[in-house]
């Protein structure tokens, strides 16, 4: 018996929404840099929601609620560590974010007012976030 094909890594992002319409998004205190999405890999023996949920409160202090399954995200230059396949999840959360773990910083941001640089593919993330949002599209699944 051969062994299992290498893929990519599975990881998960939290679309955080507070009640004023913001999202909240972490300042990455690890390498690559930038502002994210709260997020990270699945651990062994580990739903892709129980991950996200797990990130949401390690990252930020927040427990959310998971309200939909955004998108997919499998572009394998995603993420410039390695290929990932990403879980997106929308979430709802109340509260005072705080950086924690491996965020240097949390914070509520509109949709209009969003930091840069922007790690990873979270502005993609975050632009198809905001069209569903406003014209209920989805992305399309080749993202």
């Amino acid at each position: 018996m051969s062994p299992p094909p290498r893929g990519p890594l599975a990881t998960v992002d939290v679309i955080a929404e507070m009640p004023d319409g913001g999202v909240v998004l972490v300042r990455r205190k690890y390498p690559p840099p930038g502002w994210a999405l709260p997020g990270g890999f699945v651990e062994a023996g580990e739903s892709a929601a129980a991950a996200a949920r797990r990130e949401l409160l390690e990252e930020t202090g927040l427990d959310g609620e998971l309200v939909e399954l955004f998108h997919v995200y499998s572009n394998p230059a995603r993420d410039p560590r390695g290929p990932t396949l990403g879980v997106v999840f929308i979430g709802r959360a109340r509260g005072v974010p705080a950086g924690a773990d491996d965020a240097a910083e949390a914070r509520v941001f509109a949709l209009d007012t969003l930091p840069a640089p922007l790690a990873f593919d979270h502005a993609l993330i975050l632009a198809d976030y905001r069209r569903y949002r406003d014209e209920g599209r989805r992305p399309p699944p080749d993202r």
